[in-house]
C-alpha cells in the first residue's frame, strides 16, 4: 500500500476538487471543505517562472500552506526544471505535503511558453524533472495530464516515465491538449490507461452529474474521480455521488443551494480580496460557470450584468422567488 497518497486507498475511491485557475483559491476551498468535504483538494496552479527573485510569491505560499483536515495538493506549472524544484522546496517549507505537476493546461502563455500541456510536445526531460520533484515532496507527487499533445495514444508512452520517476498517482483528462475542451472526454481511453499501469489513475473530465460520475467509476476501473466544472456549478455534486443528496435536486433545493453558495463566497472573499469591485469580479467568475443552469440561467445572467456587489447580492436574495 502506498502511504504517500493523499487519501486512504483502503476506503472508498476519492472524490477530488480539481485545480481551476481563478476559482479554487483558499476561500472557495474553505467553503467546499466545510460544506461538501471533497476527499482531496487541489490549489489553482502556481506559475513557476525561471529567474524570479523568489521561487513562489507570498500569495502562492499562503495558498500552498492549506488549512483544515482535508489533504491539499499544490499544483505547479512551469518549464524550467531548476525553477520548479526551487518552487517545490518553497511550497514544502510553507507546509505543502503533496505536489502535482501540470502537464495538461491547453491555454495561453503556459502553453505557448512550453509549460503545462505543451511539455508533452517534447517529453524527453520529464523523467529528470519528475525525479527531482519527487525528492521535494514529503507526501505524494502526482501529474495531471492530457492523453497526449495531439495524439491520444501518447499517454501509453508516458506511463513508464511516470512509474520510473516515482510518481504516486496520475490524474488523466482524456482529451488531447490541442482539443482543449472540444468533443467528449474519452473515458474508454481512461479504462485502457487504468489497466495499463500499476499507478492509481484518477478520472477527470465531463463529470457534471452524479450519474456521469458513477458511470465513469463503474466503467473505467479508475481509483477515483476529479471534478472541476461540475463541482463549481453544483458543489453538492460530491454529496450526490455519495448518495447523501438527491441526484436531481428539486427547484427549492437548488435555489437554497445557490443562495447559500453565493452568500458564503461573498463573505469569504471579503477576507482575502480587496474592495467590492474585486469581490464582484471573483463572484462573476463563479457565476459564469453557473450560467448554463437549466432552471436558473436567466437570474444568473442578470447577476452577471450587475454593476455593483450590492446589486448582485440583492438579485441573489431573490432566487427563491424566481419562477
Amino acid at each position: 500500500m502506498n502511504e504517500n497518497l493523499p487519501w486512504r486507498p483502503e476506503r472508498d475511491r476519492p472524490l477530488m476538487l480539481a485545480p481551476m485557475q481563478g476559482l479554487t483559491n483558499r476561500a472557495l476551498r474553505g467553503l467546499f471543505g466545510e460544506w461538501v468535504r471533497p476527499d482531496v483538494m487541489f490549489t489553482e496552479f502556481i506559475r513557476v517562472r525561471p529567474g524570479s527573485r523568489q521561487a513562489i510569491s507570498r500569495a502562492d505560499r499562503l495558498e500552498a500552506a492549506g488549512s483544515g483536515d482535508i489533504p491539499l495538493v499544490v499544483q505547479l506549472i512551469g518549464r524550467d526544471t531548476a525553477a520548479l524544484v526551487a518552487a517545490a522546496e518553497a511550497a514544502r517549507q510553507s507546509g505543502a505535503v503533496h505536489l502535482n505537476l501540470n502537464l495538461g493546461c491547453p491555454f495561453g502563455r503556459m502553453s505557448n511558453g512550453s509549460a503545462g500541456g505543451a511539455l508533452l510536445k517534447n517529453p524527453v526531460d520529464l523523467d529528470r524533472r519528475l525525479t527531482l520533484l519527487r525528492q521535494c515532496a514529503p507526501g505524494s507527487l502526482s501529474v495531471k495530464v492530457r492523453s497526449g499533445y495531439d495524439d491520444p495514444e501518447q499517454i501509453f508512452s508516458l506511463l513508464a516515465i511516470f512509474e520510473g520517476a516515482g510518481v504516486d498517482f496520475i490524474v488523466l483528462h482524456p482529451r488531447t491538449v490541442v482539443q482543449k475542451y472540444n468533443g467528449a472526454a474519452d473515458h474508454d481511453l481512461t479504462a485502457r490507461v487504468a489497466a495499463a499501469t500499476v499507478l492509481p489513475v484518477i478520472a477527470n473530465g465531463d463529470v457534471t452529474t452524479a450519474g456521469a460520475g458513477q458511470r465513469v467509476l463503474a466503467e473505467t476501473g479508475a481509483a477515483g474521480l476529479m471534478i472541476g466544472r461540475g463541482a463549481i456549478r453544483d458543489p453538492l455534486l460530491f454529496e450526490r455521488l455519495r448518495g447523501r443528496a438527491a441526484a436531481q435536486p428539486a427547484r427549492a433545493e437548488r435555489s437554497a443551494e445557490l443562495q447559500y453558495y453565493i452568500a458564503e463566497l461573498t463573505a469569504r472573499y471579503r477576507l482575502i480580496f480587496q474592495g467590492d469591485a474585486q469581490i464582484l469580479n471573483k463572484l462573476k467568475t463563479v457565476l459564469n460557470m453557473l450560467a448554463a443552469d437549466p432552471v436558473f440561467a436567466r437570474p444568473i445572467r442578470k447577476m452577471l450584468r450587475a454593476k455593483s456587489l450590492a446589486e448582485l447580492t440583492a438579485l441573489a436574495g431573490k432566487l427563491a422567488d424566481y419562477q
